[in-house]
């Protein structure tokens, strides 16, 4: 009887300690990219304007080139898991008068496991209109 508890417990401590890594979300993402005859600050500047008016909530804007937005949170039928999307956009000097921008482009779902905290978790990205309309509109404006 002993001997089963024992046992009981270290396949319960080898499980826990296995399911803790994380699974690899290399590859999810899917990326667009364009490039710019317009300096680093006009193209960020641009860059901040488009994902305004596209109503993104901009969660970072790192002046070295770096945005990271999401879109609203909806969920299909208003009970299934929510969903978003994650966008980082960087922008790239590539001389004084040219720019490249590329927009990476990732799903989202939030849920939680017995072993993992409620938060947002990658899953692969299968549309990338909203990606391709950032580079369009930034291209429209610095054009």
């Amino acid at each position: 009887m002993r001997s089963i508890k024992i046992i009981s417990i270290a396949v319960l401590c080898l499980s826990i300690g296995c399911a803790t890594t994380l699974p690899d979300t290399g590859g999810f993402e899917s990326t667009d990219s364009v490039t710019l005859a317009a300096g680093f600050e006009e193209t960020w500047q641009a860059t901040k304007a488009v994902l305004r008016e596209m109503d993104l909530e901009v969660y970072t804007r790192d002046k070295s080139g770096e945005f990271v937005a999401y879109s609203e949170m909806r969920r299909q039928f208003r009970i299934v898991t929510p969903r978003r999307v994650k966008f980082t956009i960087r922008i790239e000097e590539l001389g004084t008068e040219s720019t490249t921008i590329s927009v990476d482009s990732v799903e989202q779902v939030y849920g939680v496991t017995p072993l993992t905290y409620p938060d947002w978790h990658d899953r692969e990205s299968v549309d990338n209109e909203t990606a391709i309309a950032i580079l369009e509109a930034v291209r429209n404006r610095v054009g």
